[in-house]
């Protein structure tokens, strides 16, 4: 089954697109097509949170709202969803809803530019914690700017939430049953293809669709959570067309847990890894907390980190560190491999034309093992990775008896320091072996100077969090750290 049209919610109106344009954004679609002009436009790249929406979605038969970037959402991958904008927001009576009330009480709003955003942010907040803590306020501001550096106001009014109504007879709660429904209605099997040549996208109805689809057009880009993908567009004025939305698919949202693994569907989101992995391995919550802000967590996915084989890449590092293994599938076969042998060169990666990685399979430390995973950035929150080091160790009597580690911002591609591990097994777990560990990492790696770091920076970066490691690890009260020195 096929059909030719979008269908999907917009506050509570059904709309059906025929003519989408695979690079079509949903900011564009609010504000040229349909005169929602409350989503602004900031930074075109989802670092602002200017143009912060809600996209509600079914999961499980469960609907789930989030707060996304419109800015970087493409329009095709909202089949069978719905979108609210702030706009919609309200109270039963018509009235400002709480949260714009509150924001409006405590002088939320300066310049007003930034303020719907924040409203949206916030209401996904609220829906979620209607008496947020400060650390939930933080987080769920780390994806939205304010200009007029008005922040202050902002939490005071997310502060008194519960204030100002009850999260439970919202709009959103109250017709949740019904919207669920409208959104199952839309579910209809169907695969979806619009357009032709350069102005073609689809998206599947299922994993094995995929698979025929990709089969078929090798060649087109894959998009899931289009947080990489949607800056191709805005910012690099690429052509990605044809184009495959596969954030639909559900086979690729399954997390599968046993005492030993968790196993990652590729669509796996960074807000939904944080329930499994950052809750069995908490190296991976000070993590996950550090991609981007609420929206770029709820968009972006695993298993699009992966395949995007970035160098900088926040997630196959601490995959690596851990032995991961990736599940690639082309057309009805499925093949295994570490994930550390996929990354073959920069742009380069071990898959084949029509593969697409399918799931990625972690497994968990060995009770009494080390695990830790640094990320070294300019600003601490939404800022991308200058140098991040991974490490798993294995301590035993006093002397390493195991070690993985790996670095991502440090060449080509995510990569293992072989000669610090080599450095490192079979030693007393001490300064000494440290230091030789540090003098070694210079054979693993020659890192490059652009604007996030110089390479002289990276390198002294990376071998001090060798050094952090051990101080962290071993109960010494002292480890020197050498210092950078711009010259």
């Amino acid at each position: 089954m096929a059909r030719s049209e979008i269908r999907f919610i917009l506050n509570g109106e059904d709309i059906a697109l025929s003519a989408v344009r695979p690079d079509e954004t949903l900011l564009d679609f609010l504000r040229l097509r349909r005169s929602l002009r409350g989503t602004k436009e900031g930074c075109a790249e989802g670092d602002c949170g200017a143009c912060t929406v809600l996209v509600g979605r079914l999961a499980d038969g469960e609907l789930v709202y989030e707060g996304v970037n419109a800015c970087i959402r493409f329009l095709g991958s909202l089949d069978g969803s719905h979108v609210v904008t702030v706009e919609h927001l309200r109270r039963p009576d018509g009235s400002l809803h709480p949260v714009q009330q509150a924001m409006v009480d405590f002088h939320g709003s300066q310049c007003g530019f930034c303020t719907p955003g924040f409203v949206m942010s916030l209401y996904a907040l609220w829906m979620r914690e209607p008496a947020p803590s400060d650390a939930a306020i933080e987080k769920a501001l780390q994806g939205n700017l304010c200009r007029c550096t008005g922040y202050e106001p902002i939490v005071k009014a997310a502060r008194a939430f519960d204030t100002y109504g009850d999260a439970a007879s919202d709009p959103l709660a109250t017709e949740r049953t019904e919207m669920a429904r409208r959104l199952a209605d839309l579910r209809d099997g169907s695969r979806v293809e619009i357009g032709e040549g350069k102005d073609r996208l689809v998206v599947p109805s299922s994993l094995d669709d995929l698979a025929d689809i990709l089969e078929a057009e090798p060649k087109a880009t894959i998009v899931s959570g289009s947080t990489d993908v949607g800056l191709w567009v805005t910012k690099h004025m690429r052509d990605i067309a044809p184009v495959v939305f596969i954030g639909g698919v559900e086979e690729l949202r399954t997390v599968i847990e046993d005492e030993t693994s968790i196993t990652l569907g590729a669509n796996v989101s960074y807000t939904d890894a944080y329930r499994s992995l950052g809750a069995r391995i908490p190296a991976w919550r000070s993590l996950l907390d550090r991609i981007g802000g609420d929206q770029v967590r709820n968009m972006g996915t695993i298993g699009g980190n992966i395949a995007n084989g970035s160098p900088i890449g926040d997630t196959p590092p601490p995959l690596i560190a851990l032995g991961a293994t990736l599940t690639l599938r082309k057309g009805a076969k499925t093949r295994d491999l570490p994930l550390e042998d996929f990354f073959i060169d920069y742009g380069k990666q071990d898959r084949g034309s029509g593969e697409f990685v399918q799931s990625v399979t972690v497994p968990l430390p060995k009770p009494g093992a080390i695990y830790r995973v640094h990320k070294v950035t300019k600003r601490r929150d939404e800022d991308i990775t200058a140098v991040l080091g991974a490490f798993h160790l294995e301590i035993e009597g006093g002397r390493c008896v195991s070690a993985r580690i790996a670095y991502g911002g440090m060449a080509a591609t995510p990569k293992r320091a072989k000669a610090v591990e080599a450095a490192l097994v079979g030693r007393d777990w001490n300064e000494a072996a440290i230091e030789e560990a540090v003098a070694a990492l210079a054979q693993d790696f020659a890192p490059i100077s652009d604007m996030r770091a110089s390479a002289e920076y990276r390198l002294l970066a990376a071998q001090n969090l060798i050094r952090r490691f051990y101080l962290e690890t071993a109960g010494e009260e002292r480890v020197t750290l050498q210092r950078y020195e711009e010259a």
